[in-house]
């Protein structure tokens, strides 16, 4: 990555439309904070080249969420996917996208990875009416809402999306990384009319899986399964790597997993899951699939190595 400069992107409430959405602005030294275009990868604006993931620091204040490329703060990483449609669209395809969607400008999102006691993480599947990524396993999250902290946003969105309600004194969180997000997430599948920068932030909590679990109440309308996943099964997830050919070794993971199905009324019943609805890629064409997302199997990898890092060495 070049060096030579600063750059900085706000997130900035000001310009915010009807939906009171938080759009991404980006910054350079001796320029004023311009709005990121709808077709700008973000990414790419950090790298200056080819580069798909690059070390940014970030803070949210005042409705501004800031990233910069310069040394000051920690320091996450910035990631999106060797197929990310805005970095592969030609002129053609560009000047094919409506106006009103090239007008959206980046949207803010953040994704939390909660983390029980015991070393498991939740994910639910989206339900499969939603427009954006239906039928697609994702950590609950959506959009940060003006005024609010990157917690607080995420700890809104899991109440919403999943019914529990965590205290922000009795749990520590910090940011994994940042994930550039288009829909659809191949230009084989369509032009881009969605782009995101994602957030996931990691909750950690004292409680167990299954104490958690009991407090379970997903919203039908966004969530239409839960899953716990633990260390084992979310290295084959994250083996499964989109984009790429060849087999994820299986071999070690049972035939099925235990997943909790949501009814049209919010109730939830057991059921099981084979590891094939789970470690699967994104499909170059057609509709899509049940799977993992690209942006959470990025997240997962990270969780992982923040796993490895933190255990005691072997005597």
């Amino acid at each position: 990555m070049k060096t030579g400069h600063t750059a900085t992107c706000w997130i900035d409430a000001r310009s915010m439309d009807k939906a009171r959405r938080i759009l991404v602005y980006v910054w350079r030294e001796r320029a004023a904070p311009q709005q990121a275009h709808f077709l700008q990868s973000l990414t790419g604006f950090f790298s200056d080249g080819d580069d798909e993931e690059v070390q940014v620091s970030c803070s949210l204040q005042r409705n501004q969420f800031i990233l910069s490329s310069g040394d000051e703060g920690r320091r996450v990483p910035l990631k999106r996917a060797s197929f990310c449609p805005i970095k592969h669209l030609s002129p053609a395809e560009a000047a094919a996208i409506p106006p009103e969607v090239r007008q959206r400008g980046v949207d803010v999102g953040v994704s939390i990875m909660l983390q029980a006691a015991d070393q498991r993480v939740l994910l639910t599947r989206r339900a499969k009416e939603l427009r954006i990524f239906p039928n697609v396993w994702v950590p609950p999250g959506g959009h940060v809402e003006p005024e609010e902290t990157m917690l607080e946003a995420g700890l809104r969105e899991l109440q919403e999306e999943t019914g529990l309600r965590l205290d922000p004194e009795e749990v520590s969180s910090r940011v994994l990384g940042l994930w550039e997000s288009v829909f659809p997430p191949l230009l084989s599948r369509g032009l881009p009319h969605r782009h995101h920068v994602v957030v996931y932030m990691l909750l950690l909590s004292p409680l167990s899986h299954l104490q958690l679990q009991s407090s379970l109440s997903p919203s039908p309308a966004e969530v239409s399964a839960c899953v716990w996943v633990d260390s084992r099964l979310a290295r084959a997830i994250v083996a499964a790597v989109d984009g790429e050919d060849g087999e994820v070794p299986v071999q070690q993971l049972p035939s099925s997993f235990s997943v909790m199905e949501v009814s049209a009324d919010g109730a939830l019943s057991p059921s099981l899951l084979p590891p094939a609805a789970l470690i699967g890629r994104v499909p170059s064409s057609g509709p899509d699939t049940e799977r993992v997302s690209t942006g959470t199997k990025y997240a997962l990898d990270l969780w992982l190595r923040g796993l490895d890092t933190s255990k005691p060495p072997q005597l």
